[in-house]
């Protein structure tokens, strides 16, 4: 007799979700079964297009399945629908808020921001990405765009913001409303004010992913984005150097006062060891070893991953175009790879666990 679909459901209802523990037909994952004599379609949804497991999921399925008829052909759909546990009208077609940041200036957190959005994009992923360093907007640069100005189009009544968008990432920031040899000179009020336009007046669609490359240290910035939105989480970006660990402590700590109270989605450790493009299997550890793993371990959270120090790097966004976009620089394009695959794996677990997150 060929297998039925309830002998299906029940099959996959022995499949865990790898992260979040419980069974993939609990959790709404499977969709569209179509049995035809010994062939069997269906589809899984996952909770990210970046999910790192999704072979995993596929192997166990497959091995669930042929236990019960071992003569099966079994077709695997795979598609992903990005979870959400932001409850606000404001940014409504936005799932998730991400701010990225550090304790200290010079640690690499907009290139590490930059590569993040870029590699989630590349993934499938609609992202988006908010230069909130008012005072040094580096974004432009990185992805190429100083010379581009965002349009401004009229919806229901109100003036819009169109962000520019380069490599599928949606992008607004000060640099494109300001001359890139201006200083911007000003007080904390009109900055936090610009974040806030940002924010509200840019019309941002429907993103899976939005993050916030905040500037360095902790400042009105902070508390206005904290404020004005609920975040999904925060990453922290820090070297492994201790006067850099020490700052990323501060930054930590201060997601974790209650009344800001942003659950951090993980460490990230960059410049982790330098690596020569001659030598690719040589690491040197210049700054030190493992700070990054370390600070996870202490305050319990997700070490998302180690970047190295590669010139290419450098060279990548001097050029405007983030290394994951580099089709030569194969080693920091897999480490960024795998850091967004990482980090959405800790969106969709925080997700599923965590109340909904609203705006103080």
């Amino acid at each position: 007799m060929p297998i039925t679909e309830k002998e299906i459901i029940q099959a996959l209802s022995t499949v865990e979700e790898p992260d979040l523990k419980k069974d993939l037909v609990s959790l709404n994952m499977i969709k569209d079964i179509k049995v035809e004599g010994k062939q069997v379609q269906f589809t899984v949804i996952l909770t990210t297009p970046a999910c790192p497991l999704k072979e995993k999921i596929r192997q166990d399925c497959e091995e669930a399945l042929l236990a019960v008829k071992p003569d099966l052909a079994i077709t695997i759909d795979m598609e992903a629908e990005v979870t959400s546990a932001r409850q606000t009208p404001l940014l409504e077609g936005v799932k998730n808020i991400i701010a990225v940041a550090s304790g200290k200036g010079g640690v690499g957190k907009s290139t590490v921001t930059s590569n993040l959005a870029l590699a989630l994009a590349q993934k499938g992923a609609k992202v988006g990405l908010i230069d909130a360093d008012i005072f040094g907007p580096s974004i432009p640069t990185m992805f190429g765009v100083e010379q581009d100005r965002p349009d401004i189009q009229e919806m229901d009544g109100k003036q819009y913001i169109i962000p520019v968008e380069k490599y599928g990432v949606k992008l607004i920031s000060m640099g494109f409303l300001s001359p890139a040899e201006g200083a911007v000179v000003w007080r904390g009020p009109m900055a936090s004010k610009a974040l806030t336009q940002f924010i509200g007046d840019v019309h941002w669609g429907e993103l899976d992913y939005l993050f916030v490359d905040l500037p360095p240290g902790t400042s009105d910035i902070h508390l206005t984005l904290t404020s004005a939105v609920p975040l999904t989480g925060a990453v922290v970006v820090t070297t492994p150097q201790k006067v850099a660990l020490a700052d990323a402590i501060k930054g930590v700590e201060m997601f974790r006062m209650p009344q800001i109270n942003v659950p951090v989605l993980g460490i990230v450790e960059n410049m982790a060891y330098f690596t020569p493009k001659e030598l690719p299997e040589n690491k040197y550890y210049i700054f030190g070893k493992d700070g990054g793993k370390v600070l996870a371990d202490k305050y319990q959270l997700p070490f998302l991953g180690e970047i190295p120090l590669i010139q290419g790097i450098r060279e990548s966004g001097d050029m405007g175009q983030p290394s994951v976009a580099n089709q030569e620089d194969e080693v920091t394009a897999a480490a960024f790879s795998t850091l967004a695959e990482h980090l959405a794996q800790q969106v969709a677990i925080r997700n599923a666990k965590a109340p909904l997150s609203t705006a103080v």
